[in-house]
């Protein structure tokens, strides 16, 4: 059995993976808890691991915790998974490869394994990163702005009428601010997805692919008009990929 790790700003996900076996569990990450009982809590009860990968964008702090934890329990060294120039099919144009996030690098691999055409990646996480895969496997290059929490926790902390409370985004006529901060940014958030799609389809074909993945996707989902794929645990696919030839 492998153990697959994506360890995230907002979530702790992973996967066991085995012939027979693909199960997936995700914890939320509280910086007011301790992070090594999380990792109790989580993996105390997971038999011994043949392989241990991880894609972190976490702090260094958390991967250190993580790396040491795993050790001590399993005696494995985890296996870090950084973005590279060329990796399974898939070419980085980064102008500095190294530099691309490691969850963007890994979805990009993930989304490689489940089709041979053009592909455009929205993972929806702390910061939604929407990314342009040609159907020659080149990353071409792609968009980084704030997510959904962060669109909304700033839209509270830079003003003064605006207070820290849920709101509804079903309707983008909202008649209260908690909904229009909702919808506002629900809604904004969908239509700036959609418009790059528009934009790297010009690029890349109109039969581009477009996979749907991170913690916020369900939420754009239900906005998004353009055709799409959900595939929750992309990055965990990546991984699995990674694994197999390791």
């Amino acid at each position: 059995m492998n153990l697959l790790i994506d360890l995230g700003n907002s979530r702790l996900k992973w996967a066991q993976q085995a012939p027979d076996l693909w199960h997936i569990e995700a914890v939320p990450l509280d910086g007011k808890k301790d992070f090594v009982s999380l990792l109790n809590n989580a993996w105390g009860k997971i038999t011994t691991p043949q392989k241990v990968l991880v894609c972190s964008v976490s702090t260094s702090e958390r991967m250190q915790a993580l790396e040491k934890w795993v050790q001590a329990r399993w005696s494995v060294t985890p296996q870090i998974v950084r973005a590279q120039a060329e990796q399974l099919g898939v070419r980085n144009r980064y102008r500095q490869p190294e530099q691309l996030g490691v969850d963007r690098w890994v979805a990009l691999i993930g989304a490689r394994g489940l089709t041979s055409s053009a592909a455009c990646v929205v993972d929806c996480g702390t910061a939604v990163t929407v990314d342009a895969l040609s159907a020659e496997g080149e990353f071409l290059g792609g968009a980084v702005f704030p997510g959904l929490r962060l669109l909304r926790d700033s839209l509270v902390q830079g003003t003064a009428g605006i207070p820290a409370t849920e709101g509804d985004a079903t309707d983008c006529l909202a008649r209260s601010t908690a909904d229009g901060v909702a919808a506002g940014t629900l809604f904004g958030l969908a239509g700036a997805v959609e418009r790059l799609i528009d934009e790297y389809r010009r690029t890349l074909g109109a039969t581009t692919r477009v996979f749907l993945t991170g913690g916020d996707a369900p939420a754009l989902a239900v906005r998004l008009r353009a055709a799409h794929t959900p595939v929750p645990d992309l990055v965990l696919k990546g991984l699995a990929r990674i694994a197999d030839t390791l």
